[in-house]
């Protein structure tokens, strides 16, 4: 395995142990993330087009579990505002999940060093934990706010997405 190829495993490996660390809200539109690095070494404006349309597919599977969850929650016209707060803290953590691997795929793998691969991993956890924090406090909000019944469903929601996922890998709720 060259070098080039073990750096851009190691930085899909990265991404999807984020992802896999992901929380219910988050982990859906983050397992997409560590799909599809460029192994061929092509420059950066070559895949720039396929680059743009995957960061549109992974946008559409934000908002398709942001519509899913709204209505898997059974979310009321009172709880709506707190709602767009969830929502906003799930796109933003999916864009900044997205920016960093922007970011890493404008690296030249070669010049990689395991300290660089190190970092590239610490980076991915910090945003990840930053946005979960962000999430937690914005969900909490919302669930204070739901009915007894809401919660109960809330949980099992919650329970049930760590049984499904896309690929048969184990999901973690938190």
């Amino acid at each position: 395995m060259s070098f080039h190829t073990r750096t851009v495993a190691s930085l899909v490996r990265s991404v999807a142990v984020a992802a896999l660390l992901s929380a219910p809200l988050v982990a859906a539109p983050l397992a997409t993330f560590a799909a599809e690095p460029t192994t061929t070494g092509a420059a950066p404006s070559m895949s720039a087009k396929p680059a743009a349309a995957n960061a549109e597919a992974k946008t559409q599977g934000v908002e398709q579990r942001i519509t899913q969850l709204h209505s898997e929650l059974k979310i009321t016209a009172d709880q709506e505002s707190k709602w767009n707060d969830v929502a906003q803290a799930m796109r933003d953590n999916a864009a900044n999940m997205e920016k960093l691997v922007a970011e890493k795929r404008q690296q030249a793998p070669q010049s990689m060093t395991a300290v660089d691969d190190l970092k590239t991993y610490q980076g991915f956890a910090e945003a990840h934990v930053d946005g979960l924090k962000k999430l937690t406090s914005a969900f909490s909000t919302l669930y204070d706010s739901m009915s007894d019944q809401q919660k109960k469903n809330a949980d099992q929601v919650f329970a049930n997405f760590s049984r499904e996922t896309p690929a048969g890998t184990a999901h973690h709720n938190g």
